[in-house]
């Protein structure tokens, strides 16, 4: 598949320096198990709008998994400023934090850990069925209407599987 690159802005700055330039990430769209899936017409253009949202406010809200070290409990020297309140949340990720537990909340029981899966730990549909002990080539089907489910959430509008809007 052809490498789709675009340019994403990386969240604000935590110490809320205004003044510092915007920073952006390039990021390989073909790379996501979604846009696989939505480029290979598995998915429809409103699933796949749901997924990618569903994905940002996870994002958003922090939840992943840190990676590497975690800098900011540094002591506090003289020259600089100290490091910012652990527990100070932003309002924008604790506004992401409602709308994905909102949304995973509205894709139901069975449904919500495919979509988390494969559209915010980025796994693919056979690496998730494994995992889950399913079929194989079930996840694509059971992620579409977990989709679904999500898309009516996030109040999207567009052609659902079943052909209503």
């Amino acid at each position: 598949m052809k490498p789709i690159y675009v340019d994403r802005p990386v969240p604000g700055d935590p110490d809320g320096h205004a003044s510092r330039r915007a920073r952006s990430v390039r990021v390989n769209l073909s790379e996501s198990p979604l846009c696989w899936l939505h480029a290979h017409r598995k998915l429809t253009d409103r699933q796949f709008a749901a997924g990618e949202l569903l994905r940002r406010d996870f994002e958003r809200a922090g939840l992943a998994a840190r990676t590497t070290m975690a800098w900011d409990t540094v002591p506090k020297s003289r020259a600089r400023k100290g490091p910012p309140d652990p527990a100070a949340a932003t309002h924008a990720q604790l506004d992401a934090h409602r709308r994905f537990h909102a949304a995973i909340d509205k894709a139901g029981p069975g449904l919500a850990d495919i979509a988390w899966r494969i559209a915010c730990a980025g796994e693919s549909p056979p690496a998730a069925e494994r995992a889950m002990g399913w079929p194989a080539r079930s996840g694509r089907l059971v992620l579409s209407l977990a989709l679904d489910r999500v898309a009516d959430y996030y109040r999207l509008h567009g052609e659902n599987r079943r052909g209503l809007a």
